[in-house]
């Protein structure tokens, strides 16, 4: 390992006070550079770097080769070990599209469900619910009977304290009705229960649409984006609904 290594992941550890774990990860991708061309990093060449860097065809593992090679120059620049300061640029990754289920998908997923008892019932029209709003799994569990009012859902609880109305299906509206009417009196003010009569947490929820779907509560936000999109929705008012503070969030889809 040359000087400059070893000051540089003292730097990294001192005065960045960076995790064991990221130390590591700096440490390993660094000393693999100078063992494999044997040869000190300030030494290298940009030619040389490159010609070793391009035999990783995995863009994120390249690029995150490429970043801790960046973090290493800027910090010898910086320490004056360089005069120039090398920068290599980092390869485009192409943004996964989120994953959605179609309208069919989650029709016949919701006809499996046994709507005899009270859990299914509660089952069938959290999953409805979900999908009819696009709501966030946080958002949703704080549900209250007062936040559906003239198929109207105010989403009071939002991702930084930004209230907004959405409009819910009637189906969806019909679907807690039906599972509300099974309420015991003594249960709480939220709408979604377990069976202990509870507030419902994430972790339960989750397991509802993974035994149903096989997919998190999420993707049932992306499936009410998606088909939203499909239909020919302005992208701002899909930004809207979904209550994204930037548009720039919502053209994933």
């Amino acid at each position: 390992m040359s000087n400059e290594l070893e000051a540089y992941l003292e730097y990294i550890s001192i005065t960045k006070a960076l995790s064991k774990k990221s130390i590591e990860a700096y440490k390993s991708d660094l000393t693999l550079v100078e063992n494999v061309l044997s040869k000190s990093l300030i030494d290298l060449d940009s030619k040389s770097v490159l010609n070793y860097i391009i035999t990783y065809t995995n863009k994120r593992t390249l690029n995150r080769k490429l970043s801790s090679i960046n973090s290493f120059f800027d910090f010898c620049h910086k320490s004056q070990f360089l005069e120039d300061k090398t920068k290599f640029q980092l390869s485009k990754v192409p943004k996964l599209l989120p994953k959605f289920l179609t309208f069919d998908e989650i029709k016949n997923a919701l006809k499996r469900i046994d709507r005899t008892t009270w859990i299914g019932l509660r089952d069938y029209a959290l999953i409805l619910f979900l999908y009819a709003t696009g709501t966030r799994i946080s958002e949703c569990l704080f549900l209250k009977r007062e936040d559906i009012q003239d198929e109207w859902l105010y989403v009071r609880h939002a991702k930084g304290d930004k209230e907004r109305i959405v409009p819910i299906a009637k189906i969806a509206i019909t679907a807690i009705n039906e599972y509300v009417k099974e309420f015991d009196k003594t249960y709480e003010e939220f709408i979604w229960l377990n069976y202990k009569g509870n507030q419902l947490s994430r972790i339960s929820a989750y397991k509802i649409t993974q035994k149903y779907l096989g997919v998190s509560p999420h993707v049932l936000r992306h499936s009410y984006a998606t088909s939203l999109i499909s239909g020919g929705a302005d992208l701002r008012v899909v930004q809207e609904l979904l209550g994204h503070a930037s548009l720039i969030t919502t053209q994933i889809y």
